[in-house]
């Protein structure tokens, strides 16, 4: 399947970079959306499904990310759904399904509620219900916890080795997409494309975001897809979550993985698909 880079403009001198693919098919168009600190390619698997099938796909790196410009500021919601929405038109699509993974899932929750008109349906991957404010008593210790890993300077190959260790059952797209988080240096170590204060600050609006709030406005079908990691405790506080998630969304339903990782795309990029595409045509019943 033929994938092709584009830049698209979103303002004030910011380019996003996206990686389309199905372009000519005539199912109803899907935009995919990364969580923190990830970047398009990991959505490659699932797009190339999507394409298949016949719909025009576009897997964005949102600000900071991947290929995509990293200005100084602009990382709260309202920034980035911003430019979802400056992106959508750019593409000149009638409202597609919009799919979001972990944070992004909670970015596509937002869109959702505050331009009811843009998409046809959206999904959250693992994602759409994080509230770090209801886990989480303060700022301080929330970023205690969630701040990233000091990763630059460490080999490729290591990181490589960690990966498929740590993921033996990921197909080659998705150890390909994680590895392309990471810029890849000269000297054969790697640095995050997203920078540490960049992720901070990201994960500060994440913090204070409350997709609750949110889900009686979402008037589209909106399908959570949430990873059962066999995390007993913590898959117990997310049932819980997704639950009253799916109660409070005018047209919620869900669909677990289980067992599966935290990126669901990556693990199982077909099996998503299929999901997916079962979302598109309650799309169009719509």
């Amino acid at each position: 399947m033929k994938v092709v880079e584009h830049t698209v403009a979103v303002g004030n001198g910011v380019e996003l970079t996206m990686q389309r693919s199905g372009d000519g098919g005539s199912g109803v168009p899907f935009l995919l959306v990364h969580g923190l600190a990830s970047n398009a390619r990991l959505w490659s698997g699932v797009a190339t499904a999507l394409a298949a099938a016949g719909h025009p796909v576009a897997a964005i790196d949102l600000r900071g990310h991947g290929r995509s410009g990293k200005p100084d500021s602009g990382y709260d919601f309202a920034h980035v759904v911003a430019d979802l929405v400056t992106v959508i038109g750019q593409l000149g699509w009638r409202r597609p399904v919009v799919v979001g993974q972990s944070w992004g899932g909670n970015v596509v929750i937002e869109l959702a509620a505050t331009h009811p008109e843009l998409a046809g349906a959206i999904a959250a991957v693992d994602g759409g219900f994080i509230e770090l404010g209801e886990r989480f008593d303060t700022w301080a210790e929330c970023l205690e916890v969630l701040a990233p890993p000091r990763l630059i300077g460490t080999p490729v190959s290591t990181m490589e080795q960690w990966m498929r260790g740590a993921h033996p059952d990921w197909p080659d797209s998705g150890i390909a997409g994680a590895l392309a988080n990471f810029e890849v240096r000269a000297d054969g170590t790697i640095a995050p494309w997203l920078t540490f204060d960049r992720h901070i600050a990201i994960l500060q609006s994440l913090y204070h975001h409350r997709p609750s709030d949110r889900y009686p406005h979402v008037s589209v079908p909106a399908l959570l897809v949430p990873a059962d990691t066999g995390d007993v405790a913590w898959t117990s506080d997310k049932r819980r979550a997704v639950d009253a998630a799916v109660q409070a969304l005018p047209l919620g339903r869900v669909h677990w993985f289980s067992p599966a990782d935290h990126d669901i795309h990556a693990q199982y990029p077909v099996e998503l698909a299929l999901v997916l595409l079962g979302l598109a045509e309650e799309a169009v019943r719509e």
